[in-house]
């Protein structure tokens, strides 16, 4: 399993209040989850009106496709918002889990 992650830090500069920003930012969100059925939420700068910090995530079998995904949702949101700073980081995690250890990890 392959797990990526990206922050994307967003500039809002026509956005003068609270309720501005959560309008332009539901739009990006919605577009984005409709797109490519990706999680994306809000993680920081919440109270900032012109600034906007979102968490994406992406999990698949090969690494070569999520990559291929992560790198095509930050350039659709970079088409939507005006993004400042791009971070991202790919996670393999080994396929080798057994029983036991779902057993234990699930109690």
């Amino acid at each position: 399993m392959t797990v990526g992650i990206a922050r994307l830090t967003l500039y809002i500069p026509d956005s003068h209040s609270l309720k501005e920003k959560r309008m332009v930012l539901r739009r990006v969100k919605d577009r984005t989850r409709d797109k490519f059925n990706v999680a994306v939420a809000e993680v920081e700068d919440n109270d900032v009106w012109q600034r906007a910090v979102l968490g994406l995530a992406v999990v698949g079998n090969e690494g070569r496709f999520v990559e291929s995904a992560l790198d095509e949702v930050i350039r659709f949101v970079q088409g939507q918002a005006e993004v400042t700073n791009t971070e991202r980081e790919i996670q393999n995690f080994s396929d080798a889990v057994g029983t036991n250890d779902l057993e234990v990890k699930f109690r």
